[in-house]
């Protein structure tokens, strides 16, 4: 009898082959194992609290994407407006305005800030907003913003400090040690303060401060100050006597201190002298309102 052979048998060779690659599989995933579990071995972590770390990873991984697919959606909107509902009618919403720090300037300008948030849900309320809307008023160096659960909303105000008053062209602006433009002032309020003009005084402010700061016994008498040719100062004191000092800060701070000696010796202010010169190094020069024509008319009498 004949005996039929199939066509597509494996021949020896290949099922050598085959059962070679089995081999080295065994061997390489075995290899991989061990290798892992040396690894783990190692780590300060059993395997156990490794897999349970992978799977918070993954979890968290999965809550991220659905958050980011829901902003995108929108679906956060609603839910953020639904929760500010049921806060409103819980009685989370802003009913009262508490304004602290504020001395000077009037409180209506902060109230008027806010006013928009009255009767709104607290989850609502942009502190942060309402914080950047505050620093734009003039007097307010500084703002903090709070809820106060359940129906209030707190503002602390720190007010800038008035320090001198600068003449301009539309009239007096009160001004902070920074330069910084508060409001308004009258003369009649202006009287007693520092008076700052000239074009760029208000830039000078600090630099003024240290100046004068450099002779704190003239400090008192200086009642204005003119930057002059965006360069020097001319003080001006009490008796209406005008100190012009040099360039440079080093340089009118010496002048400065000069001066402050020569009066603590002869009594400079209060006396004849209108205009005292300081601008030429190791000289000064005085100014007597009348002495020249004085001078001419004995001239011409002899």
């Amino acid at each position: 009898m004949a005996q039929t052979i199939p066509r597509k048998a494996k021949g020896v060779r290949r099922q050598a082959r085959a059962q070679s690659t089995k081999r080295q599989v065994r061997k390489a995933r075995a290899k991989s194992d061990s290798l892992l579990d040396a690894v783990i071995k190692v780590l300060p972590f059993t395997q156990a609290q490794l897999q349970q770390f992978f799977l918070v990873v993954i979890f968290a991984s999965a809550v991220a994407i659905a958050w980011v697919i829901a902003s995108v959606s929108g679906f956060t909107g609603v839910v953020q407006q639904q929760l500010a509902t049921y806060a409103a009618s819980a009685g989370f919403e802003v009913r009262r305005v508490e304004v602290n720090g504020v001395e000077r300037m009037n409180k209506l300008a902060v109230y008027s800030r806010v006013l928009g948030e009255r009767d709104r849900a607290m989850p609502l309320v942009d502190v942060h907003a309402l914080r950047r809307q505050l620093l734009t008023l003039p007097w307010v160096e500084d703002a903090r913003v709070s809820r106060q659960l359940p129906d209030a909303i707190v503002i602390d105000i720190v007010e800038r400090q008035p320090h001198a008053v600068l003449r301009t062209d539309e009239g007096l602006v009160l001004i902070d040690p920074a330069g910084h433009e508060l409001e308004p002032i009258a003369p009649a309020k202006a009287k007693g303060m520092l008076q700052l003009s000239g074009s760029g005084a208000q830039t000078q402010v600090g630099g003024l401060s240290h100046l004068l700061d450099a002779a704190p016994a003239l400090r008192p008498q200086v009642v204005a100050a003119e930057w002059v040719g965006n360069r020097r100062w001319n003080v001006t004191f009490k008796t209406g006597q005008v100190l012009a000092l040099p360039e440079g800060e080093n340089e009118a701070a010496g002048a400065l201190v000069s001066f402050a000696r020569l009066d603590g010796l002869n009594r400079l202010l209060g006396g004849k002298v209108a205009t005292f010169d300081m601008r030429t190094p190791e000289r000064i020069y005085m100014r007597v309102p009348g002495r020249l024509a004085a001078a001419e008319a004995e001239t011409r009498g002899s």
